[in-house]
């Protein structure tokens, strides 16, 4: 998943929001407030349109929110450790550390959020059902109940990374006992749906000339994009097994203060010590991050004024681990952080420095595989 704004905490679980959300919800209100609303409750007002359409919208999102926090919340129960949840372009993900516990957890973890998903649909039918007036109430909750129902129904496609193909992962795991050969299956299963996808919808799209067409078939790339990254993760997990971030860390990286000047640190520090990412502190803290990069892209007549911090990487932007953090769970954090960089911390203190780059090395032929 790429970067999210953070913007609260539910459980102490991160919440996030990333950049094409806003894309998504400015579609949904549209079609909601243009087309949808003005066809299933005709006579009102464009004003009423448009409010309609943005409290649907941000429900409906809620009701992605909760979705996810079934499976979350049902994780934590099971013992697994919830990093996030992040409210993208398909919905939401929430990101678990580490491995199911077994095929049953992943089973209970998966049907969570669909059963989420059916409840609140059912509970928006009703409340329309019960209320029959005003129309506006009334086209708003029908509109939720039908799709937190069609969203139940579709997380339910036996195609990974759906819910439904995590189901027919673990009913695979348990019978073979073999995580890695289940999860091919199921990611096979799923870029078969992808295709299907990216068919059905390009014939809508030349033979019926339905615009909805582009969407089932982005869909379905959807669909074959991440299925496929579902089927490295395992060869990845295979492959880092065992290993934890103290195994291949940059122990007692080199640092540079804050205060000093790019100047002072091509002297002081470049000038003896080459690396291409130099972790920042100040007052005995660490900061943020300073690559190489960041200081060639200043133009050498600053050098002298501007300060490391102005140029360094804020440790918002940095992924922090521990040192007994496995490595495929690093990994994970490292692909999210914008740097790509991990600090390693022992409470607050440095004890070491991590790179994608270190990782991808090690995954590649010549390295430990």
């Amino acid at each position: 998943m790429t970067p999210s704004i953070t913007i609260c905490r539910i459980a102490g679980i991160k919440i996030g929001l990333n950049w094409s959300w806003l894309v998504v919800f400015a579609l949904i209100v549209w079609s909601l407030a243009t087309a949808v609303f003005p066809t299933e409750n005709p006579g009102l007002s464009d004003a009423a349109y448009g409010g309609m359409a943005v409290a649907a919208a941000l429900l409906f999102f809620t009701s992605l929110l909760l979705h996810e926090l079934g499976h979350a919340l049902r994780a934590k129960r099971e013992g697994m450790e919830i990093d996030s949840i992040t409210l993208w372009l398909f919905g939401g993900v929430a990101r678990f550390k580490g491995m199911f516990p077994s095929a049953g957890a992943e089973f209970r973890i998966a049907i969570a959020g669909p059963l989420v998903s059916a409840a609140l649909g059912g509970l928006f039918v009703a409340i329309a059902a019960a209320i029959g007036s005003p129309r506006a109430i009334d086209g708003v909750a029908a509109w939720l109940g039908y799709i937190n129902l069609i969203l139940a129904v579709f997380n339910m496609l036996p195609a990974l990374p759906l819910d439904g193909g995590r189901v027919l992962r673990s009913a695979l795991w348990r019978a073979k006992a073999d995580f890695e050969w289940a999860t091919r299956i199921a990611a096979d299963v799923g870029r078969g749906f992808g295709y299907l996808f990216i068919g059905g919808g390009l014939a809508m799209l030349v033979f019926l000339n339905s615009w909805s067409g582009a969407w089932l078939a982005f869909l379905g790339w959807f669909l074959l994009m991440a299925a496929a990254s579902e089927a490295r993760y395992v060869i990845a997990r295979a492959a880092l097994s065992g290993l934890r971030v103290r195994d291949l860390m940059v122990r007692q990286p080199v640092t540079v203060r804050a205060s000093e000047t790019l100047g002072q640190f091509m002297d002081d520090v470049v000038h003896s010590h080459r690396y291409t990412t130099y972790p920042v502190t100040e007052n005995g803290s660490v900061v943020g991050l300073l690559p190489f990069s960041r200081l060639a892209a200043v133009p050498r007549a600053e050098w002298e004024t501007r300060l490391v911090r102005e140029s360094m990487l804020p440790r918002g932007d940095v992924a922090v681990l521990r040192e007994d953090e496995e490595l495929i769970d690093a990994l994970a954090d490292l692909s999210e952080a914008r740097s790509h960089r991990g600090l390693v911390l022992e409470g607050e203190r440095l004890v070491g420095f991590l790179s994608i780059s270190d990782l991808v090395r090690l995954l590649q032929p010549s390295g430990r595989l």
